[in-house]
């Protein structure tokens, strides 16, 4: 695990890098458990904004082929109700944009939403200023597991019908996910094995591995 929160201190560049931002309530943490398989990769708080500056993972997943390949996830720092002062806000504008500008192992942005919340205008204005930039996005919805299925249901409705409105032109489909039961993991996964650049010596598939922080 590595942290900076000023773009001059950033790791080198190494393996495929996926960014993963939402408001800082959103499970994140949570959610990045789940994903690396392991039960305190990134830390979980009552308080949210814990995450002040770009934690990055270094992880390792099995590919359908019995290879591994490697990711790098950029935990960014959480918006909305983040307990810190508007000055340490205001500095992480710049930071996030200036990764997500400039950043060449930069594979994917995912934005998580609370699925029972939906699309705040914050969350709106960040998918269109990605819809600027070449970074493929992946919208995700979380805490599905609080929701009912008949409410599911109208959530995949609404998206089916509106996500062509907030997200950029190309994107893939929303993905319904929950932190908690690992509902909707195995096709994150799948996202983000997509979004790889080739290897041809792996096939990337939605097969879950452990993960290897960073040192």
């Amino acid at each position: 695990m590595a942290e900076t929160r000023a773009l001059a201190s950033l790791p080198p560049v190494g393996p495929p890098e996926v960014a993963i931002a939402g408001r800082s309530n959103v499970g994140k943490s949570t959610l990045l458990n789940k994903v690396a398989a392991r039960n305190a990769l990134a830390r979980t708080s009552k308080t949210p904004g814990r995450t002040r500056g770009i934690v990055f993972y270094d992880l390792r997943f099995a590919d359908g082929g019995g290879a591994w390949r490697d990711v790098r996830l950029a935990d960014l720092p959480g918006y909305g109700y983040a307990q810190v002062s508007q000055t340490e806000r205001a500095s992480w504008q710049p930071l996030i944009e200036g990764y997500a500008e400039r950043r060449p192992t930069l594979a994917l942005f995912v934005v998580l939403v609370d699925a029972r919340r939906g699309i705040a205008p914050e969350e709106a204005q960040l998918l269109e200023w990605l819809g600027t930039l070449t970074v493929p996005v992946q919208l995700v919805f979380t805490k599905v597991d609080k929701m009912s299925a008949s409410e599911r249901g109208t959530l995949r409705t609404a998206f089916a019908s509106s996500a062509k409105d907030v997200l950029p032109a190309g994107s893939a489909r929303p993905l319904l996910v929950s932190g908690e039961t690992g509902e909707g993991v195995a096709e994150l996964w799948a996202a983000i094995a997509r979004s790889l650049p080739a290897d041809p010596a792996a096939a990337p598939a939605p097969e879950i591995a452990p993960a290897k922080p960073s040192a």
